[in-house]
């Protein structure tokens, strides 16, 4: 069957830490399950926190000690791949019967990740680590490497991720659009205007659907404020969830300045019909010319070359 329902929540993490928004994700169960929906992606970050405004004590050429405080509340706000959170999102796609794309801050020994997570229908777990943190995110989350760069299939359609401004990088988009990719998804905090025409011009360009989800969250209290000069009036991330067409054509969304669900029917078949006279792997991509080489494997920061005991003579 090549119809399909695909959607997205809108939803920011909750300043009392990661079991609370743990908890208002699994609140949407009724409305997931009443959505029917084969797919649902998440925002970036959205179990462990985007810590937007922050700085975590750091100036050029010194750390302070509330900075290392900071970033240790932020290491404990993060989740573990094999840990409880992941596996109550489990249940939740077993239940709902559809696969899950949600953003998360991954823990990886001391280091951080900001990651995406694959959940399928039937419980089957895979990620992929953000390549490339942007300006001062690099301060907290290490980069990820060609390990993870999935395109799976699932009961929706063959779907992979790239996270935030990771959409900006043009080899990557080429990677996944040489792996078959059907469904973009998008987790993002972007809730710029220029985001959805960069969300129209990916499907577009990849005649493939996207699905974005964006992280809502209110004007900050005085107490959650990270940035004095914030807008007291101003919500800290607006969201801007949207489902796009192969076409370019909004199919949902965008939602803004509330939380929600949006979803839309696609139709599997109307990839091949938009790649008639542009595919970006196919016909369209000139190998003959340009050639792109993907390293996907792991970086450790560790590899024994020989691992034989030594033994006495």
């Amino acid at each position: 069957m090549k119809k399909k329902i695909i959607a997205a929540l809108q939803i920011g993490s909750s300043p009392q830490g990661t079991a609370h928004t743990l908890q208002r994700i699994l609140s949407y169960r009724e409305r997931i399950l009443e959505s029917k929906c084969d797919l649902l992606v998440l925002p970036e970050a959205l179990l462990g926190g985007y810590p937007k405004g922050a700085d975590f004590g750091t100036r050029v050429g010194y750390r302070t000690e509330q900075g290392r405080e900071d970033f240790l509340h932020y290491w404990q706000q993060a989740i573990d791949i094999d840990g409880p959170e992941v596996s109550e999102l489990v249940e939740l796609a077993k239940s709902c019967a559809t696969s899950i794309v949600i953003g998360i801050i991954e823990r990886g020994g001391s280091t951080l990740y900001c990651t995406a997570l694959f959940i399928s229908e039937k419980g089957g777990i895979n990620k992929h680590r953000k390549l490339m943190p942007t300006a001062s995110e690099r301060l907290i989350w290490g980069q990820g490497d060609g390990s993870t760069l999935p395109v799976l299939d699932v009961s929706a359609g063959r779907i992979g991720a790239a996270i935030c401004w990771e959409n900006y990088m043009p080899l990557l988009r080429s990677a996944m659009y040489a792996k078959g990719i059907e469904i973009w998804c998008a987790p993002t905090v972007d809730d710029r205007v220029i985001w959805q025409a960069s969300m129209q011009h990916i499907a577009y360009e990849g005649r493939c659907f996207l699905v974005s989800a964006c992280q809502y969250q209110p004007s900050p209290t005085a107490e959650t404020r990270m940035d004095e000069t914030w807008p007291k009036d101003k919500p800290l991330i607006r969201g801007g969830s949207v489902i796009i067409s192969p076409m370019g054509e909004v199919v949902a969304g965008p939602l803004y300045n509330e939380e929600g669900l949006i979803s839309g029917e696609i139709d599997l078949d109307d990839i091949i019909k938009a790649r008639y006279d542009l595919d970006p792997a196919g016909h369209y991509s000139r190998p003959d010319i340009f050639q792109l080489t993907v390293n996907e494997q792991a970086r450790p920061a560790l590899t024994i070359v020989n691992s034989e005991t030594n033994k006495d003579d």
